[in-house]
């Protein structure tokens, strides 16, 4: 079952699958654990899609900007596709949650937002990567490039086994670059990140005006392809 589930939502167009079993949430805050949108949770089947390498070699405010949105869709579309199969297949109940938006929590003074789990939490315990400085997730075979989504179900399948970490040992390189100072080792000051990234162009189309700490990684393409 656990390997016909990940097939079929490679099949449907994701690079990634994996499988973290609900005690791996034990740590997840009160408010953004799993039981707290589904009660009867006992796995979460997590799924990612990867932007193009070449997005990352052209300035970031229109190209990157777009298709990085369009990248929510795409896996949300996944997931609900990969919801009604396998609430078909197995006569089970299957709870897809947006991989962005929408979302509950927003503090407005600090410009913080915080989706209904953590999706990058979700899939470090899902065996898809590990977590940089920045606190992007890392994947040994498409880096920094995934975007990521979660289903919940009241199916009983074992976990993966957690990845290997990718983030290079002494590298700061994301910390020391962020134009704004809005990274710390293992946390971001959301408000700081906000005000650098997001604007508008003379038009009044969204733009994207900062991918510095995604841009710098020398792990961003994945193990395999280490950028000095």
């Amino acid at each position: 079952m656990k390997e016909a589930i990940r097939k079929k939502v490679l099949d449907l167009g994701a690079d990634v699958c994996g499988f973290a079993g609900i005690e791996r949430f034990i740590e997840a805050p009160a408010g953004f654990h799993p039981h707290d949108l589904y009660r009867d949770c006992q796995v979460v089947v997590v799924m990612g899609f990867a932007l193009p390498k070449g997005l990352y070699e052209v300035k970031p405010d229109l190209l990157y900007g777009y298709f990085n949105n369009l990248t929510i869709p795409k896996i949300d579309q996944i997931l609900m596709m990969a919801a009604r199969i396998i609430e078909d297949t197995y006569n089970a109940t299957a709870v897809p949650v947006p991989c962005d938006w929408p979302y509950d929590y927003w503090n407005s003074e600090e410009m913080e937002g915080r989706g209904l789990i953590s999706m990058k939490h979700a899939a470090v315990n899902a065996g898809l990567g590990t977590m940089g400085k920045n606190t992007m997730l890392l994947n040994e075979a498409f880096g920094n490039r995934l975007t990521v989504g979660a289903i919940l179900s009241d199916l009983k399948i074992t976990s993966d086994s957690y990845a290997e970490p990718l983030c290079l040992e002494g590298c700061t390189r994301c910390l020391t670059s962020c134009p704004a100072q809005a990274l710390n080792e293992g946390t971001v000051t959301q408000k700081l990140c906000r005000r650098n990234t997001y604007g508008t162009n003379a038009k009044g189309f969204e733009t994207v005006l900062c991918n510095t700490c995604r841009s710098v990684c020398p792990v961003r393409f994945g193990k395999t392809t280490v950028i000095g």
